[in-house]
């Protein structure tokens, strides 16, 4: 199935660790592309973002409800298989499950050799390790209009602009903006939705996992940071609170906070 690969590559004479960016539901690698790709590239970090099947300009639309967190693993790995050196993995909300489905499929599937070799994961704003349930009932109960919204968008319907940028960001950014990121969301698999909401969550278990950072944003509607946290207990990984940020942290105005945190976090490492 051909995929979506989209990249910057740095003109730094010495490359840093590749960095391979998963977005997360509804959206496609066009959402890294806006900001981050060009900015990691800059700092020295070849950087990549692929569109899962059935997601932005990857084939798969026809059939997207086919498609479940294994499979987005599987687009993952095929991706990062064509990096020069194993990649940091960067996953967002959804895009966070499926790094870790792409690590626990790569502990048992000779396929996956070289995600053993992964250097470091961040998960930004991660659906819950334990499943979308609490954070869907939650936002029923204290945004019923966001819910209903959202429900309507996930089942192919619209929603009005402005719950689109109540869900995604910390402040309502500018028409334009919201526009263009209206224009280019898509539904989302009916199997990964279910998959979220504990049918094929990964495996908390892992033999080696490697130095994880996790990463919650404080006015997050969607994904709480106490449940980003919870989620980083879960793993045994740093958590880092980014509080005036919301879910998207990659296209929110004050998105220059939560790439600088990563790539110091990074950097610490060496990476």
């Amino acid at each position: 199935m051909d995929l979506e690969i989209l990249s910057r590559q740095t003109e730094s004479r010495s490359p840093r660790t590749p960095i391979l960016f998963v977005h997360g539901a509804y959206v496609g690698a066009w959402c890294w592309e806006e900001n981050f790709l060009g900015w990691f590239a800059g700092r020295g970090f070849p950087s990549y973002a692929v569109s899962l099947r059935g997601h932005g300009g990857s084939a798969g639309h026809e059939r997207l409800n086919e498609f479940g967190l294994s499979e987005y693993a599987e687009d993952v790995a095929r991706a990062a298989a064509q990096l020069p050196r194993p990649p940091v993995l960067i996953g967002h909300s959804m895009g966070a499950l499926v790094v870790q489905k792409c690590l626990e499929r790569g502990a048992a599937d000779s396929g996956y050799d070289a995600l053993g070799a992964v250097p470091a994961l961040v998960l930004a704003c991660p659906v819950p390790s334990y499943g979308l349930l609490p954070s869907s009932l939650s936002l029923a109960f204290t945004r019923p209009a966001l819910f209903a919204g959202l429900n309507a968008i996930a089942s192919g319907g619209h929603a009005p602009p402005h719950l689109l940028g109540e869900a995604l960001f910390g402040a309502l950014p500018a028409a334009e903006q919201l526009a263009r990121c209206y224009r280019r969301m898509q539904g989302e698999s009916r199997r990964a939705l279910l998959d979220m909401a504990g049918w094929g969550l990964p495996s908390l278990w892992r033999p080696r996992r490697p130095p994880t950072l996790v990463i919650g944003a404080g006015k997050d509607v969607l994904i709480p940071a106490t449940q980003a946290q919870g989620t980083a207990r879960m793993l045994g990984s740093e958590f880092l609170l980014l509080p005036e940020l919301g879910h998207a942290l990659m296209l929110d105005a004050g998105w220059p906070s939560a790439a600088q945190a990563i790539a110091d976090w990074l950097e610490e490492r060496g990476l």
